[in-house]
């Protein structure tokens, strides 16, 4: 099993590599913390006037996922992109039932009601996305627009699980952080060593050591579906969603998408990048941008 821990990082950071941001926010973002039942989640922002956008990145990530996002959408958006619970600056608390999903549905909640709000535009990539489909599903009063970068309806994914040989054999990366002692694997120099850019290699290797790598995996033990798959009666999602996906994703199968559609009431833009991988908004930042301001125009939004 360590020799496919060795093979899943160094497709995550082939995935992750991207050259140096075209307009880096690190400096610039302004930085709060959200109370979310006693745990702090941590969330830089940027832009002070138009509605709000939260952004949650997934695994192994932070808020620096959406560097080159932004910057963009902050001329006419308040964007703030949260670092999840165990992650760099936020909370880590003990035990994989502290990372069930309702928990990460609340954290977005409190990020949201921290910046003065009581909706916002939620933008999600993998585990981030699996939060943002939830919130949708469970606090739709709070999502007035869903947007979804590589990370399928949890319906498709069951089904695939269930029905696709291939969709469960790649998902045997998820098996290995679901088993005990998984994290100690993990080091921050492995983790951010697949960005070729010095400084954003350097920036990951620090959010990474003062991340929890017993909770990064948690996510897997807590929520990762395990056999039988069986469906879940979820309520349709009832926002406008547009999903993102690079066709190259070597750990969600595009055949998950299949369907999606049957499940948003309100209908769902899909948008794939064949040239992209898993990281689709480290692939292809200007693709993503220009699709997720055109698209949030066509809602009648700011562009």
């Amino acid at each position: 099993m360590r020799a496919l821990l060795v093979v899943v990082l160094a497709l995550v950071l082939a995935a992750s590599a991207a050259a140096a941001p075209r307009s880096d926010v690190f400096t610039r973002v302004r930085h709060g913390y959200a109370d979310s039942d006693g745990v702090p989640i941590h969330y830089a922002a940027l832009g002070r006037r138009g509605p709000l956008i939260v952004m949650i990145h997934g695994f192994p990530d932070f808020w620096y996922s959406w560097r080159d996002q932004m910057a963009p959408l902050s001329r006419r958006y308040r964007v703030v992109a949260m670092d999840l619970r165990g992650y760099n600056l936020s909370g880590q608390p003990s035990g994989v039932a502290s990372y069930a999903l309702g928990l990460l549905v609340n954290d977005v909640a409190a990020v949201i009601r921290a910046n003065r709000a009581t909706e916002a535009i939620v933008v999600g990539h993998d585990w981030g996305g699996a939060v943002a489909w939830s919130f949708a599903m469970t606090r739709p009063e709070m999502t007035t627009r869903l947007i979804i970068l590589n990370s399928p309806h949890p319906r498709g994914l069951l089904r695939e699980l269930r029905e696709n040989p291939r969709q469960e054999a790649n998902s045997a990366y998820a098996r290995f952080f679901q088993q005990e002692g998984s994290h100690l694997g993990l080091t921050p120099e492995s983790l951010a060593s697949g960005f070729a850019d010095p400084t954003v290699r350097a920036r990951y290797a620090e959010a990474f050591r003062r991340s929890s790598f017993e909770g990064m995996v948690a996510y897997y033990k807590a929520n990762y579906p395990r056999a039988p798959y069986a469906d879940l009666p979820l309520p349709a999602v009832t926002m406008p969603t547009l999903v993102i996906h690079g066709l190259r994703d070597q750990f969600l199968l595009a055949d998950c998408l299949d369907g999606m559609w049957n499940w948003v009431a309100r209908g769902v833009t899909l948008v794939t990048v064949p040239e992209a991988a898993h990281f689709v908004q480290h692939d292809a930042p200007a693709l993503v941008t220009k699709t997720i301001k055109s698209w949030l125009a066509s809602e009648g939004l700011p562009r």
